[in-house]
């Protein structure tokens, strides 16, 4: 079995990201937005990820290969919102990124975060099964008028109670 686990972002992942931000599959997947990204543009907001202290972000990684990135972003009211890639697609539909959520939320509880959203493309059905077999519960249909690359996105929570 492989073996799953999410390490600290260093600033040697930037080649990922720079990989992943440019696969038009993965894009037509999550952002919808298929111009080019440019270096300048990746070295932006890359350096932005690793210079936030506020906000959990790690790679995932399948035995020892990098294969995704994960994150838990402070939002309003208690709320964290989490997006994951899974950019190896050779990893795709083995289970490791419901794993690896799963290893994010442990981490979240133990950090006293109870509540995770998620937006995810009403088409991208794997996604969807994922994230509801890692607890995750459909909630609404987000309009986004002004974004032609992607117009709605359906919003998923998970509620934890602390005792």
């Amino acid at each position: 079995m492989i073996k799953i686990h999410l390490r600290k972002i260093k600033p040697s992942d930037k080649n990922y990201f720079a990989k992943w931000w440019r696969d038009k599959g993965l894009l037509k997947l999550t952002s919808g937005i298929l111009k080019m990204i440019s270096d300048q543009e990746v070295n932006k907001y890359f350096q932005a990820i690793l210079n936030n202290k506020n906000d959990y972000n790690f790679m995932v990684i399948a035995d020892k290969e990098v294969i995704g990135h994960i994150s838990l972003v402070k939002k309003q009211n208690d709320w964290h919102e989490t997006q994951i890639v899974i950019g190896e697609k050779k990893y795709w539909s083995k289970g490791l990124g419901s794993r690896a959520i799963k290893i994010l939320i442990g981490r979240a509880k133990k950090n006293g975060i109870s509540k995770i959203y998620l937006e995810v493309r009403p088409t991208n059905f794997r996604a969807i099964k994922v994230y509801e077999r890692c607890g995750f519960q459909k909630v609404k249909i987000i309009k986004y008028s002004k974004n032609k690359y992607l117009s709605e996105t359906l919003r998923m929570e998970l509620k934890f109670q602390f005792h």
